[in-house]
């Protein structure tokens, strides 16, 4: 696909600088780009490129201004990064949108409702009484369970596993290996020391614009639902236990794990590796440093915490320049008990 700058410029509402007829026809990073891609600059870092590129096209912030001669057509915008993002997913959207139809071998229950330009991948499974939206794309060797609902212009990558009566809400993106609706982790101790496994007969409900990374496990319920709210994104390899709620517009960096029960706000932030013990609370807006283990609820809504157990971030900062000082703290010390052995000893001979 071939697309000029003056046709760029109207999706991203850029202002061209240089030749409205450029074109290109794929995307690349500036310091390697050639003369039929597309580039963007927003890092500083990398602004030398700009004026060695190759690039046809280059996004740059309105803001920017040029140092030198260039060879290249601009298309100036408010935030060129975002503008960079929309066009990847406008192009995205292309290339999804051509793929339409059922491929074989795969087995799809006769009782499955498929809407309108619906792409099922082969050796996919569909089971009874699952509904699939409009320009949905199953991808192979996916695996629906019964009673499953799909929405609209969802993107469910190979080998997926959604277990039954789960519900994927519209324009969402299940990256390769994720489970979905799995068994929540419940064992009652029994008298004897054994564990009664406790039936997990709740489900998972993503909804709207939500990205889920690859080899990304979502625990069903034990009872209502494990809650995935719209907007939120979470990276791969990561851990939801059964009954969780994670809020509108949550973003979850890789290997976080959050165990059962816990409701985790509205634009929370949580960096990779970090731990949630069950049945806390996170508050809006809160950010937690990777690798903390949170034990407790966190109530303060836009505050930051990190370490394990977790604690206010301002906080450990301190507490970290308190700890690199203490070789010198504990050499003062010293010198400072010398100093009043000193001094006592000199009052002693005085007497």
């Amino acid at each position: 696909m071939q697309f000029t700058a003056a046709q760029i410029s109207v999706i991203i509402n850029g202002k061209i600088e240089g030749n409205p007829d450029a074109s290109v026809v794929s995307f690349g990073k500036i310091e390697e780009a050639t003369n039929d891609q597309l580039s963007f600059l927003a890092n500083p870092k990398y602004e030398d490129y700009l004026y060695k590129t190759h690039a046809a096209i280059v996004i740059v912030n309105n803001s920017y201004e040029l140092k030198q001669p260039i060879s290249t057509t601009l298309i100036r915008v408010e935030d060129a990064y975002s503008s960079f993002a929309q066009l990847l997913s406008k192009y995205q959207q292309m290339v999804t949108q051509q793929m339409k139809g059922i491929e074989q071998p795969s087995y799809i229950a006769p009782t499955v409702q498929l809407g309108t330009d619906v792409f099922i991948g082969a050796f996919a499974y569909m089971g009874n009484d699952v509904k699939v939206g409009d320009n949905s794309k199953i991808f192979p060797g996916s695996y629906i369970g019964d009673n499953v609902y799909i929405g609209n212009d969802v993107v469910i990558h190979a080998g997926v596993k959604i277990y039954h009566g789960c519900v994927i809400g519209n324009h969402v993106t299940i990256h390769a290996g994720t489970v979905i609706g799995s068994d929540g982790f419940g064992f009652a101790p029994q008298a004897d020391g054994s564990f009664k496994k406790v039936p997990q007969i709740g489900n998972v409900i993503i909804e709207d614009h939500v990205e889920i990374g690859a080899n990304t496990t979502i625990d069903r319920a034990t009872i209502g639902s494990t809650l995935i709210k719209a907007g939120a994104k979470l990276d791969n390899l990561i851990q939801i236990a059964h009954n969780v709620e994670v809020g509108n517009s949550t973003v979850i960096a890789a290997q976080v794990g959050v165990s059962g029960s816990t409701k985790i706000g509205n634009n929370v932030m949580i960096g990779g590796q970090a731990g949630l013990v069950g049945h806390i609370q996170v508050a809006d807006g809160s950010k937690i440093n990777a690798q903390s283990g949170v034990s407790k609820s966190l109530k303060t809504p836009y505050a930051a915490v990190t370490g394990s157990p977790a604690y206010d971030y301002t906080s450990a900062l301190r507490s970290q320049a308190i700890f690199r000082n203490l070789p010198d703290l504990e050499k003062r010390i010293k010198e400072l008990e010398e100093l009043v052995k000193q001094l006592l000893a000199e009052k002693v001979n005085s007497l």
